[in-house]
């Protein structure tokens, strides 16, 4: 697949293209903000931000087990 496929893929899609390139996102953060918090101390320390990874997680998780495939039923 050449450059140009990509990008006619992208336009035709631009809405699947922009949740998959925002999960890659979430997926890069989530994994930047655990290695942040491992490397900062103890979880006993850090209550909120702990909280808020697996807060987010979760949400990713629900929504691409969840909320995609019962979305995708709809069109069909």
């Amino acid at each position: 697949m050449t450059v140009p496929d990509v990008g006619a893929r992208l336009r035709a899609n631009p809405v699947a293209a922009t949740i998959e390139l925002a999960s890659v996102l979430v997926s890069i953060l989530l994994l930047v903000g655990t290695l942040a918090l491992l490397l900062g101390g103890f979880p006993i320390d850090a209550e909120w931000p702990w909280l808020l990874v697996v807060g987010v997680g979760a949400a990713f998780v629900v929504f691409w087990t969840a909320l995609v495939p019962a979305y995708e039923r709809t069109l069909q």
